[in-house]
């Protein structure tokens, strides 16, 4: 027996499986599945709201069934990517106003990501500066859903 096979022998390797599966390693460093998908989303059922940029499309889920969507939107561009992960609701701005972005409007914000990435009302025809904008209705119908600490997944 090689000595990193006795580290990993015994009460050691059920220490460091189980550790794997708390943080949500399986094998090769790749994502353990967690609860079930939310039917029809790429999103678990653990996720208020669904993100799915290749399909320009974003979910909103409750007790782990859609309540609305797909809807349609429109993400980040080259060198302004919307980032893929799972993230929380930080706090939502019904009149935001963009510092970065000459004080553009960014109607029913709702952040969620770092570097100032929210859902908001714009334009879903073309790409943003990160955000996640959404047709006037579905922006509202996001800001009045999702409170703070609400998980936000984007495929």
């Amino acid at each position: 027996m090689t000595q990193r096979s006795r580290l990993l022998s015994g009460p050691r390797l059920i220490a460091v499986v189980a550790a794997a599966l708390v943080l949500g390693l399986g094998a090769a460093g790749t994502a353990v599945a967690g609860p079930g998908n939310a039917e029809g989303t790429p999103c678990s059922t653990a996720a208020r709201a669904c993100v799915e940029l290749d399909a320009n499309k974003a979910w909103l889920i409750k007790d782990g069934k859609v309540e609305r969507g797909p809807v349609a939107i429109s993400h980040g561009g080259p060198g302004a990517d919307t980032p893929r992960g799972d993230f929380s609701v930080q706090r939502k701005d019904k009149d935001h106003k963009s510092a970065e972005f000459d004080n553009a409007p960014m109607p029913w914000a709702v952040f969620f990501a770092p570097g100032g990435i929210a859902f908001h009302e714009g334009r879903t025809d073309t790409p943003s500066a990160g955000c996640v904008r959404l047709a006037p209705a579905d922006a509202q119908a996001w800001f009045e859903s999702l409170q703070i600490g609400d998980r936000v997944e984007v495929r």
